[in-house]
């Protein structure tokens, strides 16, 4: 889910990803770029999709009463449950006359459009939503909405949440028990403030790292994604079949997104997804089966295309393969304005969609004219009613299940408002250990890691004391830029955690970005990467971090050739081609986007006080890494594998064999 995107905008991010000679200014046709003339030629034969035993079953009781409350309600009130409005385009007013099924907030949406709104704010807030849908003075059925939010690494649109290593992180742990953890912690944060629904966790197994949203798959591999998913959603949801179960300190979940979007050609955002049926299911098919067995109740709709042809408007993979083939009985919902690029439909109107089975739209900002011209397709026979009851009856079958109609308006609800819980020390010990398992270390010449604790650290870099450049996109603004260390009250940077070590040792840690140092510092830690990015706005066209003469590759040289030993830490959200700053490293430590909680980094780089290992290097590569820049799709199991370190590895303190092979040539 995310911020609106006009269609030249992504129209032209396509063109100049993939380097196509459309027409002068990107003018040409929407249509003939993302759809084929026929929706036919692109359905290839079925294959078998396995039946999903979900560990939620269908409660008689519950289908009881939706049947009494679909049958008080007015095709109206129908279409306006199917509308999930963004806070920002739609007030509580509205949801009193309107009563819609849902409301979001959007990446850098905020109660008021207050960056810094208070969890008092955000709880307000979803007080007042709540109020004016159980409001009957206009209108005779009162059915509690549902908020949804982007909470993909912790609650990361609020202020003080503990934030946590992003997937492609998680996914080098190798650790589920983890990863449950994480989703109950996630889970009881966003309790704190009102909020009934996250969009998470994304299943995108990754298969060409171009793509800017690389960072958001736990693995190019579909292992480590089916293993994760279930226990992310058990862990947001609870356990299907005990009381913990969508009790108020959890939420519900949403897998996305489906299916195929980390499997677009060239990795561009929103584009094709061009493998068979059978590659659709055993690649990106795997997560969703674990997630769906431990009870997710909604999936969101992915942009991408199958064969040519966008999800949104895919009845064959929507409703004959998830719903029917699969038995999914939860809800569908779209991703933000995702009927928009469907052939014949625009951000308002899209009749193929609903008719594909999508029964909740994201329709953030044109929601008025989305019930207007829906409810004239259904009064023309475009929209069978049976289709409006069915999206209806699982909406209200998900907020039945979830307790909404019982646990009351947010504010009464046993976690809300605990601004106390909200980043609290047992969570952000939590991430702390996400942190130390997603390290990999990729180099130890000479075993200099790890440091001892007394010594007089330079620490170098533009990452080194910059916590939104450490926590990476979707972190308090969409983007995850444009912010600054005080909007993360109780987080620590990498070098205020390397700091605290190694002067409570008797050391000194200096911070000099630019790497320039008066005494001779006995060690150097430069912390370096990407910046922060969202969805196509990650697009690469090539794997190439700096090239040979960049500038994070020279400050190592410059402190290398000083005679000082040099330890890299590499911030990323993808696998790149490192070979300048790895070579100008006597370590280097690839620790991906580890959240709020940098202190992490610290505990594995530095002995302990008996000058032993403190904690060793346990993270593996789940994603190759490129021996070339242009060396990409890469994926464990190709044909022609040939990467610089493989899926899998990840040095740890004992290895010495290996400890200088790490040494790459610059074509």
């Amino acid at each position: 889910m995310r911020k609106p995107v006009t269609a030249d905008l992504l129209r032209c991010s396509i063109v100049s990803i993939l380097g196509v000679g459309l027409l002068a200014g990107c003018e040409q046709k929407r249509e003939a770029v993302v759809q084929p003339a026929s929706t036919e030629a692109a359905k290839p034969a079925p294959v078998a999709w396995p039946r999903i035993a979900s560990e939620v079953k269908s409660d008689p009781r519950i289908e009881a009463r939706i049947a009494d409350i679909l049958a008080k309600m007015t095709l109206e009130q129908k279409i306006a449950q199917m509308v999930q409005p963004e806070i920002r385009d739609v007030t509580p007013e509205d949801m009193r006359k309107y009563h819609f099924g849902s409301i979001l907030n959007g990446g850098g949406a905020y109660p008021g459009n207050k960056r810094n709104a208070s969890v008092a704010d955000w709880v307000a807030l979803a007080d007042r939503f709540y109020a004016a849908s159980m409001d009957t003075s206009l209108n005779n059925v009162a059915i509690p909405m549902i908020w949804g939010t982007d909470a993909v690494h912790g609650h990361n649109n609020v202020i003080g949440a503990t934030l946590f290593p992003h997937n492609i992180a998680l996914g080098a742990t190798r650790d589920a028990d983890l990863i449950e953890k994480i989703g109950e912690i996630t889970a009881k944060e966003v309790s704190v403030t009102g909020i009934d629904w996250t969009f998470a966790p994304t299943l995108a197994v990754v298969r060409d790292d171009h793509w800017g949203r690389t960072y958001e798959g736990y693995s190019e591999d579909p292992e480590i994604v089916r293993n994760f998913a279930g226990r992310m959603v058990r862990g947001l949801q609870g356990a299907a079949g005990t009381a913990t179960f969508l009790d108020t300190s959890h939420i519900v979940a949403t897998a996305k997104h489906f299916i195929g979007d980390g499997g677009t050609d060239h990795g561009v955002d929103r584009g094709n997804t061009a493998v068979s049926e059978q590659q659709l299911l055993d690649i990106h098919g795997q997560g969703y089966i674990t997630a769906l067995t431990a009870g997710a109740q909604t999936v969101m709709v992915s942009y991408n295309m199958w064969q040519g042809l966008k999800l949104h408007g895919q009845q064959y993979l929507l409703n004959d393969v998830l719903k029917q083939q699969m038995g999914f009985d939860g809800l569908l919902v779209t991703d933000w304005d995702g009927i928009d690029e469907v052939q014949g439909c625009s951000k308002d109107k899209c009749p193929q969609a609903i008719n594909a089975g999508i029964d909740l739209f994201m329709v953030p900002t044109q929601w008025k004219s989305f019930i207007v011209n829906t409810l004239e397709q259904v009064n023309a026979g475009d929209i069978p009613v049976s289709r409006i009851d069915d999206a209806v009856t699982r909406i209200l079958r998900v907020k039945l299940r979830a307790g909404l109609f019982e646990k009351g308006k947010p504010s009464s609800r046993p976690l809300s408002g605990k601004r106390e819980l909200l980043g609290n020390p047992a969570h952000r010990e939590v991430a702390r250990q996400a942190v130390r398992e997603s390290l990999v270390l990729l180099k130890n010449r000479n075993n200099l890691l790890p440091l001892k604790r007394g010594i007089n650290v330079l620490v170098a870099g533009d990452g080194a004391d910059n916590i939104g450049k450490q926590s990476g996109g979707w972190t308090i603004t969409w983007q995850g830029t444009d912010t600054t260390n005080a909007e993360f009250p109780g987080a620590t940077s990498i070098f205020a955690g390397i700091r605290k070590t190694v002067t409570a040792a008797g050391g000194t840690a200096t911070l000099s970005v630019d790497g320039s140092f008066t005494g001779k510092p006995d060690a150097a830690i430069v912390v370096f990467g990407e910046n922060p990015y969202a969805e196509w706005h990650g697009n690469i066209k090539s794997l190439d971090y700096q090239g040979a003469d960049g500038a994070d590759a020279a400050l190592l040289k410059k402190l290398k050739d000083a005679g000082i030993p040099v330890v890299a830490v590499f911030l990323t959200g993808r696998p790149l081609w490192i070979n300048p700053e790895l070579n100008a490293s006597d370590a280097f430590v690839v620790a991906w986007w580890p959240g709020t909680e940098g202190g992490g980094v610290a505990e594995v780089l530095f002995r302990d006080e008996q000058d032993a290992v403190k904690q060793d290097f346990v993270g593996k590569l789940s994603y190759s890494w490129p021996r070339h820049a242009d060396q990409s799709p890469l994926n464990r199991n190709d044909a022609s594998y040939d990467p610089l370190f493989p899926y899998g590895y990840g040095l740890t303190y004992a290895d010495k064999a290996t400890a200088d092979a790490a040494d790459a040539p610059i074509p």
